[in-house]
C-alpha cells in the first residue's frame, strides 16, 4: 500500500515561522479523495506503532526500570536501570539509542497528528460506508492508544483531537490525567461502536472490537475506574472471541503466530524483511556473539532477568520455561549459567523473542501489547477492588494459573492479599513485555519494590518519587512556549 507522512508540527516547528504552512509529504488538499488514498492514510496511523517498537522504547525504557530485567550497563541502557537519564536523555543521544529511549514514546504524537487527518478528511471521501466507518473506528482507537501510552509514561500530557493546519495550532499546553483519561474514553467508544469483532480473517496487526475493549479495559485500570474496566473485559470474555492457548509456550513461537492471535489479540506484527516493521528486542535476549542458534542468527548477550525474578516461579510453572539458565551453543557444547555472560555469573536468559530464521539482527517475533491472559486479570483485579475476593475474582485468576501447571489461589485471602497475588501473577504472565513497570507505577509501589531488585551488575538501586513519570524531552520543552515540563523533573 502506499503510505503518507503527515508529521506531528511540534517534533518539527524549531527554527521554523510561524506564517508557514506545514506539508507533508503529499499536501492534504490534494489527498484523501479516493478508498485507496483512505487506505493508505489509515496504515500510515498504524506505521507510527514501528517507530515505537522497532526500538522498541516502550520495552526499554520502562522494563530496564522495574524488577524483572535488567541491560548489560553499557550504551546509556543503564540510566533505566539506574535512574540516572536527564531530562535532555542526554545518554540516549550520545549513544545514539533515542530509538529505545522515551524520546521516541513521544514519537507517538505522530501517529496522534495522523490519526487526526483521517478523523477530519475520511468521512466526505466517497466510498464503501462499512470501510470508512472501520477506518474510522481504527484511527480513534490508535489515537486512543497513543494518548494512553504517553499518559502511563510522562503522566499530564497535550491531549490532540484536530489535525494542525498551521504552526500555531501546534502550540497547546497540558491537559490533566483526568481529562486525558476522558480522552481516551470518548474515542474508545466510537472505536467500539465501528470496528469489526475478531475473526481469523481480520487483517493481522489491525485493531478489532475487542481490541478496544481491552484497551478501555486497561486504561480504566490505571485510571481507577474500577467498574468500567470490569465491564469493558467481562465484554470481551462473555463476547467469546478470544480464548487462552492451552500451551503457554506457544504464546511465544514465532512458527504458530497466526492460531496463536486467539489470545494474542493486538500485537506488533515485526517482520523481517519489511522497513518499518522490524524490531530488535530479540536480539538483544538472545546469547552474547550469536552463540545461540535457537534464539536468533545475530545476538548481543545486551539484557538478562534478574535471577531473583527467576527463582521466584514455582519450578512447576510452566512460564519459567520462559527463562533459561543455560543454552546450547553453536558447536553443540551446553553452556552454564555462570558463563552465559561475563558481566555476572547468575545470567538469565529471557526466551520469549526467539527467532532461529532471523534476518541478522532483525527479528520476525511479535511483541505483544494485548493478551486475552490481561484482560482476563484485569476483570480479576477490577472485581476484587471494587468487591473485595469474591468466588468471581477467584475463578478469574485461577483460570490463568491453571493454564501454567499452578494450583489455584489459597481460599480466604483479604482483599489487600487478593490483590498482591494478582499483581505477582501479572509478574509472572507478563515479563519482558513492557508491563511490569506500569503496574509498579499505577500502584506506586515501584520504590519499595525496585530497590530490592538488585545484582553484582546493579547492587544499589535507589528510583525517587519524580521517577513514577519520565521527565517530559527538553527539547518539545524548548520548542512549545505552552508546554510545562512535569513539576518533579523541574
Amino acid at each position: 500500500m502506499r503510505k503518507i507522512f503527515i508529521p506531528l508540527i511540534a517534533l518539527l516547528m524549531a527554527g521554523c515561522q510561524l506564517e508557514e504552512t506545514p506539508y507533508s509529504s503529499i499536501f492534504t488538499d490534494n489527498f484523501y479523495k479516493t478508498a485507496e488514498d483512505a487506505e493508505a492514510a489509515i496504515t500510515a496511523v498504524y506505521g507510527t506503532l514501528g517507530a515505537l517498537y522497532g526500538g522498541p522504547a516502550p520495552l526499554i525504557a520502562s522494563d530496564f526500570s522495574a524488577d524483572q530485567v535488567y541491560a548489560r550497563p553499557v550504551v546509556g541502557r543503564d540510566t533505566y536501570t539506574l535512574f540516572s537519564y536527564d531530562k535532555q536523555y542526554s545518554a540516549a543521544k550520545s549513544f545514539d539509542r533515542t530509538n529505545e529511549s522515551p524520546l521516541q514514546i513521544w514519537r507517538a504524537y505522530s501517529g496522534i497528528e495522523k490519526a487526526n487527518w483521517v478523523l477530519d478528511r475520511v468521512p466526505a471521501i466517497t466510498m464503501n460506508t462499512q470501510r470508512r466507518e472501520e477506518i474510522l473506528g481504527e484511527a480513534y482507537y490508535l489515537r486512543a492508544f497513543y494518548h494512553w501510552m504517553l499518559t502511563k509514561n510522562f503522566g499530564d500530557i497535550i491531549v490532540k483531537t484536530k489535525a494542525s493546519t498551521n504552526l500555531t495550532e501546534a502550540y497547546q499546553a497540558k491537559s490533566t490525567r483526568a481529562e486525558v483519561y476522558q480522552q481516551i474514553y470518548k474515542d474508545l467508544d466510537e472505536a467500539v461502536k465501528r470496528l469489526p469483532s475478531y475473526s481469523a480473517s481480520l487483517v493481522k496487526g489491525r485493531a478489532s472490537k475487542e481490541t478496544a475493549l481491552a484497551l478501555y479495559a486497561k486504561a480504566a485500570l490505571y485510571n481507577e475506574d474500577w467498574a468500567t474496566s470490569l465491564a469493558k473485559a467481562q465484554e470481551v470474555i462473555n463476547g467469546g472471541k478470544h480464548i487462552l492457548l492451552t500451551n503457554v509456550l506457544d504464546v511465544y513461537d514465532v512458527t504458530k503466530e497466526d492460531q496463536a492471535r486467539v489470545e494474542n489479540m493486538w500485537a506488533f506484527e515485526s517482520e523481517s524483511f519489511q522497513p518499518g516493521q522490524t524490531s530488535q528486542i530479540g536480539s538483544l535476549y538472545g546469547p552474547a556473539n550469536s552463540n545461540g542458534k535457537e534464539y536468533g542468527r545475530v545476538s548481543y548477550g545486551s539484557a538478562f532477568a534478574y535471577q531473583s525474578f527467576y527463582t521466584s516461579f514455582n519450578p512447576k510453572d510452566k512460564r519459567r520455561q520462559l527463562l533459561d539458565t543455560t543454552y546450547i551453543a553453536n558447536n553443540g557444547n551446553i553452556v552454564p549459567q555462570r558463563s552465559i555472560t561475563p558481566v555476572t555469573t547468575q545470567g538469565v536468559l529471557v526466551k520469549k523473542y526467539r527467532d532461529p530464521n532471523s534476518n541478522g539482527n532483525v527479528y520476525a517475533v511479535n511483541i505483544p501489547i494485548f493478551r486475552y491472559a490481561d484482560v482476563i486479570l484485569i476483570a480479576a483485579e477490577a472485581e476484587a477492588r471494587q468487591n473485595g475476593a469474591t468466588a468471581v475474582a477467584y475463578s478469574y485468576l485461577n483460570q490463568i494459573r491453571k493454564r501454567a501447571g499452578l494450583e489455584d489461589v489459597p481460599a480466604g485471602l483479604s482483599k489487600d492479599a487478593f490483590i498482591e497475588a494478582i499483581l505477582q501473577e501479572r509478574a509472572w504472565e507478563f515479563f519482558a513485555e513492557g508491563d511490569r513497570w506500569y503496574d509498579l507505577t499505577r500502584t506506586n509501589t515501584f520504590m519499595s519494590v525496585v530497590t530490592k531488585a538488585v545484582n553484582n551488575v546493579y547492587p544499589t538501586r535507589n528510583p525517587q518519587a519524580r521517577n513514577r513519570y519520565f521527565p517530559i524531552p527538553q527539547d518539545e520543552i524548548n520548542a512549545n512556549p505552552q508546554l510545562v515540563q512535569n513539576p518533579d523533573w523541574q
